[in-house]
This record gives C-alpha cells, sequence and structure tokens, in this order.
C-alpha cells in the first residue's frame, strides 16, 4: 500500500525487480531503496499473512513453536525461498515445552484468578505460603536490587509490577531477597503475559495476577500459591537464507520471528514481521546487485525466550559474528491501534533502557527519516529485551527496526499522532485467539513493510556515508572482547 509520493525509478527497473527476474537479470538489474520498498507490496505481503493464518487454523488455532502449526510454516516460507533460488538452511536447536496443569492463589476464604509464567518452577502439591510484600512501583519496578531497600521479602510471596525488565530479571532478584515465590501484576484481565525463559534458572514459583485484586489480595496478610507445571524437551527450527551475491564480510542480517504463542495465530505477531521480510527476500532475489550479503532469517522460539536467535547467535564464532554489520528486526508491524515505533539507537529521550552499540543511531536515522518522508512522526522504543535483536546487542553488533506496538497503552498524545484510540492497547488482541489476519491493520502494515524493504536495499547497497554503521575493521576494534 503506497500512501506517500515516492523518488521515481525507471518502469524498465521496477519491472525486473517486481516480476521476480533470472538469476543473471538480477545482477544486472539497478537496485534502489525506493525500487524495492515499490515492489513490496501489501496484497503480497498479506497473501503471505492469509497462509499463516490458514496453517494455524488447520493446526489447532496456532503456530507455537515445537507444533505442527509451525512446522508447516517453516515449510511455507522454505517453500517460497527456495523458488526465488535461495539456499536455504534450517538449523535445529532445543525448546523445552511447558505445561500446567493447574494453578490456584488463596488467601483468607477467597480464590484470586492468576496465570503461571512459562516455565515456573512447581511448587510443592499444598503449594508455599507466605505473607505477601509489595515492592514499589515506579520507572523500572524490580529492577534493580534498590527495590528491595527496607522491605523484608525473606519467606514472603513478593508483589512486583510488570515493566521495563524482563520477568526472568524480576524473577531472580527476588530469588535474591529470599521470597519464596513472585506475584506480577499486569494491568487489566489479561493476565497470560510471558514467560521466565526456558534455560530452567528460575527458583521462584511464579504468576501473574491482575492489578483489579491487588488490593484485596495484600489485606488478606497471607497467601498460598500452587502451581503445578512440568517441562519436556523438544526440536525446533530456524531458517537462514543469504544472498550469493555481495561481501561475506558485512553481512546485512535481516530477522523476524515465526513462532506464535500457543493462545493464538500469531498473524500480527509475528506473521506481519515473517511476511515483510519474506516479501522483502523474494523481491531483492538470491542475487541481486549489491555490495553487501543479506542474510534473512525467521526465528523460532522467540515467544518461549527468543531461544532460536539466541542459539543461532551464540554459536557463531567471533569472526562469524563479526562478519554481520547489523542486525534489522521486524516484530509486529501491523497493530490494529497502531504506533510507529522505531528502536531508539541513540536514546534520545533518555528515559529506560541504555542506546544500542555503535551504529544504532544511523539505522534508527534511515528509518525515522523514510517514515517522516510518509507522512508519520516516529517515537523510540527501548531495546528491552523482549524481541530477537537482543542477543545481537549483547555481542555488540548494531541493531534497529520498526514495531506498532503490543499490549503497551496508547496515549492521548500518541493518538493525536498517528490516530486511533486513546487509553486503549496498541493490539488488544496481542497473544490473544483474536491475533488473525481480520484484526491486522494493512495500512500500518504496508508503511512498515516498505520501511523493511527500504532499509533493505539502503544497507546492501552500502554501509558508508552519514547513516552508516562501523567497518569490520572498527567493529573489530568495538567488540574485541567477544566471546
Amino acid at each position: 500500500m503506497k500512501t506517500a509520493a515516492r523518488i521515481a525509478i525507471s518502469a524498465v527497473a521496477f519491472a525486473l525487480v517486481a516480476a521476480g527476474c533470472s538469476s543473471s537479470d538480477e545482477q544486472s538489474a539497478p537496485l534502489t531503496p525506493d525500487g524495492l520498498a515499490a515492489a513490496v507490496t501489501t496484497d503480497a505481503m498479506v497473501a503471505h499473512l492469509d497462509a499463516l493464518d490458514k496453517i494455524a487454523r488447520e493446526n489447532g488455532g496456532n503456530r507455537a513453536a515445537g507444533t505442527t502449526g509451525y512446522d508447516a510454516s517453516v515449510a511455507y516460507v522454505t517453500s517460497k525461498l527456495k523458488e526465488k533460488g535461495f539456499d536455504v538452511q534450517t538449523p535445529e536447536f532445543d525448546i523445552h515445552d511447558f505445561e500446567v496443569n493447574g494453578e490456584s492463589l488463596k488467601a483468607g476464604d477467597r480464590d484470586f484468578k492468576i496465570s503461571a509464567l512459562g516455565y515456573s518452577p512447581a511448587t510443592p502439591k499444598d503449594g508455599v505460603r507466605g505473607r505477601l510484600a509489595v515492592l514499589p512501583t515506579g520507572d523500572k519496578p524490580g529492577c534493580d536490587a534498590t527495590d528491595y531497600d527496607g522491605i523484608d521479602v525473606r519467606g514472603a510471596i513478593a508483589l512486583v509490577h510488570r515493566g521495563d525488565c524482563t520477568f526472568a530479571a524480576k524473577e531472580k532478584l527476588a530469588a535474591e531477597h529470599g521470597a519464596v515465590a513472585l506475584l506480577v501484576v499486569v494491568a487489566g484481565d489479561d493476565i497470560r503475559v510471558g514467560t521466565l525463559g526456558e534455560d530452567n534458572s528460575a527458583k521462584l514459583p511464579t504468576a501473574a495476577i491482575s492489578d483489579k485484586d491487588v488490593d484485596a489480595l495484600v489485606g488478606s496478610g497471607e497467601a498460598t500459591l500452587a502451581i503445578d507445571s512440568k517441562s519436556t524437551t523438544l526440536k525446533s527450527k530456524n531458517i537462514i537464507a543469504q544472498t550469493k551475491t555481495g561481501s561475506a564480510d558485512n553481512v546485512i542480517m535481516v530477522g523476524a520471528h515465526l513462532d506464535s504463542v500457543p493462545e493464538g495465530p500469531g498473524i500480527n505477531d509475528n506473521g506481519t514481521g515473517s511476511a515483510a521480510v519474506l516479501e522483502t527476500a523474494l523481491q531483492l532475489g538470491s542475487e541481486p546487485n549489491v555490495a553487501n550479503a543479506v542474510r534473512f532469517a525467521w526465528w523460532g522460539g522467540e515467544e518461549l525466550g527468543l531461544l532460536g536467535s539466541t542459539d543461532y547467535v551464540d554459536h557463531l564464532s567471533p569472526d562469524q559474528r563479526l562478519d554481520i554489520a547489523m542486525y534489522l528486526n521486524f516484530d509486529m508491524l501491523g497493530s490494529p491501534n497502531p504506533g510507529y515505533l522505531t528502536y531508539d539507537g541513540d536514546n534520545s529521550d533518555k528515559l529506560g533502557e541504555p542506546a544500542g552499540p555503535d551504529g544504532s543511531a544511523a539505522i534508527e536515522r534511515v528509518f525515522n527519516s523514510f517514515l517522516l518522508r510518509e507522512g508519520v512522526t516516529p517515537d523510540g522504543t527501548d531495546f528491552d529485551g523482549r524481541s530477537d535483536y537482543g542477543p545481537f546487542i549483547e555481542h555488540k553488533i548494531p541493531s534497529g527496526g520498526v514495531f506498532s506496538g503490543a499490549e503497551e497503552i496508547k496515549s492521548a498524545a500518541e493518538a493525536a499522532k498517528w490516530g486511533g484510540e486513546a487509553d486503549k492497547p496498541f493490539d488488544p488482541n496481542y497473544h490473544a485467539p483474536g491475533d488473525t489476519l481480520a484484526n491486522v491493520n494493512r495500512e500500518v502494515f504496508g508503511r512498515n513493510g516498505d520501511a523493511v524493504a527500504y532499509s533493505v536495499a539502503t544497507y546492501a547497497l552500502s554501509i558508508e556515508g552519514p547513516n552508516g554503521v562501523p567497518s569490520r575493521a572498527d567493529r573489530a576494534s568495538a567488540r574485541g572482547d567477544d566471546k
């Protein structure tokens, strides 16, 4: 969907890019950022979403890692890439399937609704009992050791609000301070919020509870939490496909997670990112005339704690990681009550997480300038570790991307800027059965899909200039301690 004027490209160039040429034609076809963005159409991306939506419907309503729905999604993406001449790899990694057979929270004569976080340890059969210790709210609730100053949580069930850092980080701090269990307070009625990570490092039984129930719970003084859970080990796959042209010493890596949560089909989260990256790969082709190789990735196990991307990055040698000039991440591009958000590479708002690795600010400028030209003014969003850029920035690889918002509440100022409804989530169907094709905002999806293609072509052609990223020699110096 084209919503703003674009720099003109020749009709011949457009036809070659859009039609999908032979390998010899691809090498001679001129590539421009605007040309690739024009070739990646909303209709084509939506066709991929339709296929993923159908896969979910035919496989129990989801495409979660370790399921037949995910395997069918891998087969779909792989077949499309092979049709365009890509050599495709599907490396496997382990996932730990998590199952909750029972959960309860009792205080006095009342039962409270809870939802065990993924990979929460089980309690003894009779549960764990303790007094209730409420941590302060604030910008980073339960994320810093100072949050526990003056609060004795030893032997207690700690209550901490959701926000800023990962659930695993909150659990770790609570355990270190002697709590026997953790309750994460979330806004509203949807308390199916996420995971502690599948590495089995969590020590505390952990569940989510609605903020609507907190006052009544705390007033009870003590509570008993019971969780009956178990984990089993399964195999899942990533998909990796790289262009056959361009420098393999300055790889532009582009990724999106392909898995959904078990609760829904995951068409916005993250069929949209997967479809945009796929259509960009198909229109770019396997042998484009580029300076830098482009490596496309579709990650598995993101919803279980960035498993696929972490396994991939951690199993690269330092030299192989050094070959990656940048990582572009695309997760949730068509939220129904959308925001226009770019990963905050320079920490310009001076809030939350720090700036990304050197080069991330330049990547942010590319996305910002594109969206401004499209007639929308983006805001920054922190590298908070909730998507697959996480393991890349841990290894000092500059990163960036666009994002249309998840469960966060849109402010009145954001609604005035971008339209939509204030005081409502960006995506009310986040991690829920309603995350279907019918609930994708096609206008924002089309615009963000264009941003994907534009950024990929920009950096495939050059990593130099005012919006460039460090050269291999410079990043070798910056990442000298990468192990």
